[in-house]
């Protein structure tokens, strides 16, 4: 069983499919936690996401492995574990840029669809129905407004004790909305057969029912 979930940043795509993940007994595969893997190597490096050679230099020397530890997805970077380095915001950004290249693509594809082929998989990202698995059992397009995932976003790190600046989060969701939307490489756009879900007025419970809901039996 494949399900899919797209949508954009700050949707609550990762917790609403970890969620249903555990609920079903599947396998949850945050993808974007791999391309934040690739961009923080590239922050750490100095690499410009713009050169394609050093690009394609970069990416010779990474390994991004996904490991599941006390049933808890873990992400490895060249072998350190680097699942809450990846969360800060600036990583996020970078994750964006990093996915507008094919190689990158190319490099993260057949990890994800490997796990997709062998095991049940719930796996997130912004192109998962219309590209990675375009024949997954069940597609969603999760969404909800700007001002909904911002006032999230925000709340997320002041319970974390990080900085966060609520106008700086609206306007870094309105542009990685843009880049994400308008990328010339697998856009972020929701797949002809995907059920579209807007979480704005929802709670958390109520989205992973609605989504449970619909798995075929």
């Amino acid at each position: 069983m494949n399900i899919a979930i797209d949508g954009p940043a700050g949707a609550g795509k990762s917790t609403i499919a970890r969620r249903v993940a555990k609920e079903k007994g599947y396998i949850y595969v945050d993808t974007g936690a791999m391309y934040r893997a690739i961009g923080l190597y590239f922050m750490n490096e100095g690499v410009d996401a713009e050169n394609a050679a050093a690009v394609l230099e970069a990416l010779a020397a990474i390994q991004v492995e996904i490991k599941y530890e006390a049933g808890e997805q873990q992400v490895y970077l060249n072998g350190k574990n680097v699942s809450k380095e990846i969360r800060q915001e600036a990583v996020g950004n970078m994750a964006s840029k990093v996915a507008t290249k094919q190689a990158v693509r190319d490099k993260l594809l057949d990890l994800q669809r490997n796990l997709a082929a062998t095991q049940d998989v719930v796996m997130d990202g912004r192109d998962i129905g219309t590209f990675v698995l375009p024949n997954a059992e069940l597609k969603i397009y999760l969404t909800a407004s700007v001002d909904t995932r911002a006032d999230r976003r925000y709340k997320e790190l002041v319970e974390k004790h990080m900085p966060a600046d609520l106008e700086e989060i609206k306007r870094d969701i309105e542009a990685r909305d843009y880049q994400d939307m308008h990328r010339e490489i697998a856009p972020l756009t929701q797949a002809e057969d995907a059920y579209y879900l807007d979480s704005s007025a929802l709670t958390i419970d109520e989205v992973v029912a609605e989504i449970i809901r619909r798995i075929p039996q």
